[in-house]
């Protein structure tokens, strides 16, 4: 038989923090068939980046055995090393220097010289399409060319295993098409490679022949994603409920008895249930049943090991499930349901009218309308590169615009940005706080920035603790925190003066389903007190959320709508009923096709 192409027995592998010890593996089991392409996916903190650097041989484990192409890690790390190609979730490309000198620089690590390498260069280029691109400085490149370049450079030595630690984090829908089909051409080369990738979008799971489940350092499951899918039979629907809107009608399911969880999706809510049961719908409510998928079953395991905690019982707790986090905010009384009239759009609060933005010669935004309405969810969508991030640092009043005019809660920013920053919540792209700083110290922080003083300062600092259950963790450094906690952090900081516009910058990129579902949980329900909420995403399931979507492509808006009509916009006779990433790579797709023809 075939030795597996990398095998984890009894591994334990911890880590020291502020005199304790941390158990990141324990007792890890595990086989990855030679071959085979594996989906590694968990919660934060699970454990995955340490298996993936244990298996690229570059840490030991404290106990237990890897074995990787048949060696051991403790015997052979430098060969095993020199033969895998690895892929870290920050891929440490050189951003000065060009495509081609990058791919100079990794061959010379990796002593591919001569012929060996001229040909290897050919083949990567073309699979990667970034030939036209070789003399471009890496740092000019989009979030996708640059995740594409770092896969190029660890295909150098075309390694027997392949191992990509969330390789596609951040970047937009076509990119990730673009990523996956590299991967799939990989697999029908003529070596066969193994593949082990972590990954938080968990269709991509789907694609691959196996899946491990990883919790807390432990294996959770191991399967087939069939067989995941088949213990969710009959317990997945689709609910709809004509006069209620999707988000009123998706909080209302997540209180319910037996739902463990509720997501909006193109048409009505997608529920699953705790158990395979007839549905006790409600008057008006239609419930149909759906095929299962393989985040409906991860899902629901995460909740039956986690037994579903109300709130945290201990300093290192989990955050609580997306149908207990809801509860849990309507039983405080300081977050109302969503209503239909919350949903409703206000008075206009943000205008941008015909903004252009340069950086030297490059125009990063062009021409740029829009308005946003209070208690409106406003998405801004588009590939990497399309200008989303410009236009929220204009927004927040940190870069000036070159041209046009953008108001914010009527104050016109390009005449007095600094007063209208104070009804302005910002969540950067990347955690922004102070990682030395306590819990505590970074809302005292913020508290200070804001003005706040006296009552009012314990007050909101007491409802940062109580709103985002950060009361266990405030003596613990923010760069501690495992990743939904930072989340929470930030939003709490970002709402202590209690804005009336809040900008989240890509605020799930990289954090687990869970996480993502608790916080879009949370940002409804600020919606409904009147908050307006401008946020971009790369997670399209998430656009569902938004009342109105604005689908940016290379600095400009190339669709403004509801999601339905963005969705419509991309209906066609191939295409009858298409999802928002269908829409995203349709629309986006057309509008670059003449660039991209030109490049």
């Amino acid at each position: 038989m075939t030795a597996p192409a990398l095998r984890f027995a009894q591994v334990h592998k911890g880590f020291g923090r502020r005199g304790r010890r941390v158990a990141a593996l324990a007792g890890l089991d595990l086989d990855l068939p030679a071959g085979s392409m594996t989906a590694l996916v968990g919660p934060d903190g699970a454990g995955k980046t340490t298996l993936m650097r244990l298996a690229a041989g570059l840490l030991l484990p404290d106990a237990g055995q890897v074995d990787v192409l048949g060696q051991d890690t403790r015997v052979h790390a430098q060969r095993i090393q020199a033969s895998v190609g690895y892929m870290p979730q920050r891929f440490g490309l050189y951003e000065d220097l060009s495509v081609q000198e990058n791919l100079d620089l990794h061959a010379d690590l990796q002593d591919v010289r001569g012929a060996a390498r001229v040909a290897r260069y050919a083949e990567l280029l073309r699979l990667t399409a970034l030939g036209p691109f070789a003399d471009r400085r890496a740092g000019a490149l989009s979030g996708g060319m640059k995740q594409k370049l770092g896969l190029a450079c660890a295909l150098l030595r075309a390694p027997p295993l392949l191992l990509l630690d969330e390789p596609t984090v951040g970047v937009d829908p076509i990119s990730r098409r673009e990523l996956w089909a590299i991967l799939l051409a990989l697999r029908q080369g003529p070596q066969p490679v193994s593949m082990l990738l972590s990954t938080a979008y968990l269709d991509e799971a789907e694609r691959c022949e196996q899946i491990l489940i990883l919790e807390q350092g432990r294996l959770l499951q191991q399967g087939a994603p069939a067989t995941f899918r088949a213990a969710m039979q009959g317990r997945t629907f689709a609910v709809t409920h004509a006069p209620r809107s999707r988000r009123v009608l998706h909080q209302d399911l997540l209180r319910r008895a037996g739902v463990i969880d509720a997501q909006v999706q193109a048409v009505g809510v997608r529920v699953v249930l705790a158990t395979a049961q007839a549905p006790s719908a409600a008057p008006g409510e239609t419930w149909q049943a759906l095929p299962p998928r393989f985040e409906d079953a991860f899902v629901a395991l995460l909740q039956q090991q986690r037994g579903a905690p109300a709130g945290l019982a201990a300093a290192d707790a989990a955050p609580a499930s997306p149908a207990v986090a809801v509860a849990a905010v309507a039983a405080a009384g300081d977050a109302p349901a969503v209503t239909d009239a919350a949903a409703d759009a206000g008075s206009e609060v943000v205008r941008v009218e015909q903004v252009h933005r340069f950086f030297g010669r490059f125009e990063a935004v062009k021409g740029v309308s829009f308005s946003v309405h209070r208690g409106e969810i406003f998405g801004l969508l588009g590939a990497n590169g399309a200008g989303k991030t410009t236009i929220f640092r204009m927004l927040c009043g940190l870069l000036p615009p070159s041209a046009g005019r953008v108001e914010v809660n009527g104050v016109d920013l390009g005449r007095a940005a600094a007063a209208a920053r104070q009804g302005i919540g910002y969540v950067s792209q990347k955690f922004a706080l102070y990682g030395h700083l306590s819990v505590a110290q970074n809302l005292g922080f913020f508290a200070a920035v804001y003005g706040l003083r006296g009552a009012r300062r314990r007050e909101r600092l007491a409802w940062a603790g109580r709103e985002f259950e950060l009361a266990p963790w405030l003596a613990r450094n923010a760069g501690e925190l495992p990743l939904g906690f930072k989340q929470r952090l930030a939003l709490a900081c970002a709402l202590l003066h209690e804005p009336t516009i809040l900008f989240l910058d890509e605020p799930t990129s990289g954090v687990d389903p869970l996480v993502r579902r608790e916080f879009w949980d949370r940002i409804q329900a600020f919606a409904a007190r009147g908050v307006t909420v401008l946020v971009t995403t790369h997670f399209m399931d998430e656009a569902e959320f938004c009342d109105r979507v604005a689908l940016g492509s290379l600095g400009a808006i190339v669709a403004l709508g509801t999601p339905a009509a963005i969705r419509a916009r991309a209906r066609s006779a191939a295409l009858p009923d298409p999802s928002m990433d269908d829409a995203f790579i349709a629309l986006i797709a057309a509008h670059e096709a003449p660039t991209r023809r030109s490049a």
